[in-house]
């Protein structure tokens, strides 16, 4: 299928930022550790509270950006991310980069990543027509898994042969190519019309919730989302202590039994439109959606040795396919059910709440981990998965709440 140049430029930006995240995916921790020789609990904490704090300030951005031009936001955010980036090599050259420095950039970073996906977002829905978002949707799921999957070992050889604080100039220059990659694009732009107040008022801010929380389709979705990315994230932190400590699994495997599953996501994402046509959208997301929410109770077998790695490998790629095959979908219906002057805040309210339940599940299951045992949180998690396919909308919901465009709403900018 072909979308045209615009969306062309739209997934470039969006692939070439995604491959250098990946790219560094793991240089922050590594430059705590062997520049600034920070201890354990300040390098879980330059994640978890990056994480969190940047879900903070990016909370009122949703209206915000909700009322501004796209593609100028999306440039503004690769900018801001690119000078965040690129001063961590600037200030070791220097010999003034610290600790505090690494944490300021994270939550900078994360802010702008949050801004920038709500408002790509919002944008692939006036430049994709409703029908091929499902097909778009599925490239950009694609590209994302193939990410995952090339770019830790790739960073890994880079972060060998030049060293972490390189590495991160390499996702910085990312950033000012996706720049680039938006401002070839030649679409007109869209905006939410401005209120005459100035300002953002305390309403603007729960528009995304209120919007959500009116819509079962998108509540449901939305509480099944952030509690099984939450749920799931929540172990990968104790899986690390699981295989490369107490299983003394070497880094390889390691890297290995989390960068091979990720090319099930790449397979998911291709099937997910013929499966669509074949079997219809509610069909494919729900089975989906029960599987991705029962493979990672096979992670409570792990042992150690051949047969733990191999446990590993089938139960992500298992997982793994099923997300590649629902994101999309999730994602269609996300924009379909949520009008052009609405998307961002809902995007970005979806964004932040995620980041949050991940945050507060993380620490949560780590202070689990510490009164049994890794792999007991882990069989822990896995067991409330299994719940979480409750959450998924019915088909009633879908008969019962058609999606809305209402275009008039929103202005050309």
């Amino acid at each position: 299928m072909k979308f045209g140049s615009d969306f062309g430029w739209l997934w470039s930006a969006y692939a070439v930022s995604t491959y250098g995240t990946w790219l560094a995916f793991g240089a922050f921790p590594l430059i705590a550790v062997q520049v600034l020789h920070s201890p354990a609990f300040a390098v879980s904490l330059l994640g978890a509270a990056g994480l969190a704090m940047s879900a903070i300030v990016a909370f009122p951005l949703g209206p915000w950006v909700e009322r501004r031009a796209k593609r100028p936001v999306m440039i503004a955010m690769d900018l801001i991310r690119f000078v965040a980036m690129a001063s961590i090599p600037a200030a070791y050259f220097l010999g003034a980069l610290s600790y505090g420095q690494l944490l300021i950039v994270s939550v900078v970073s994360g802010t702008a990543g949050i801004a920038f996906t709500a408002a790509s977002g919002a944008y692939l829905k006036h430049l994709v027509h409703r029908d091929h978002l499902l097909a778009a949707n599925g490239r950009f799921e694609g590209t994302n898994w193939v990410a995952t999957a090339v770019g830790p070992p790739l960073g890994g050889a880079l972060i060998g042969l030049l060293g972490p604080v390189i590495t991160v100039l390499a996702d910085a220059l990312s950033y000012l190519l996706s720049a680039v990659a938006v401002l070839r694009i030649r679409a007109g732009d869209i905006a939410a019309p401005r209120t005459r107040a100035t300002g953002i008022r305390a309403a603007d801010l729960l528009g995304g919730f209120r919007f959500i929380r009116h819509d079962r389709v998108l509540r449901r979705l939305f509480l099944n989302s952030i509690l099984v990315s939450g749920l799931i994230m929540a172990t990968v932190p104790l899986l690390a202590v699981l295989l490369l400590g107490e299983f003394h699994f070497p880094a390889w495997q390691y890297g290995l039994a989390f960068g091979l599953p990720a090319v099930g996501g790449f397979v998911g994402a291709r099937l997910c439109a013929p499966l669509v046509e074949r079997y219809g959208q509610y069909r494919v997301m729900t089975v989906s959606g029960r599987l991705r929410s029962l493979f990672p109770l096979g992670l409570a077998f792990i042992q150690p040795g051949l047969t733990g790695l191999l446990t590993v490998i089938i139960v992500e790629t298992l997982l793994i396919t099923c997300m590649g095959i629902f994101n999309p979908i999730n994602a269609t219906e996300r924009l379909q059910r949520t009008p052009l002057d609405h998307a961002t805040q809902v995007l970005s309210t979806w964004s932040v709440s995620s980041k949050f339940v991940q945050a507060g599940l993380t620490a949560l299951w780590g202070v689990l981990a510490t009164l049994t045992s890794p792999l007991t949180a882990i069989t822990i998690s896995g067991v409330l998965l299994l719940a979480t396919p409750l959450l998924l909308p019915r088909r009633t919901d879908l008969l019962d709440h058609e999606s809305t465009e209402p275009d008039k709403s929103v202005r050309a900018a």
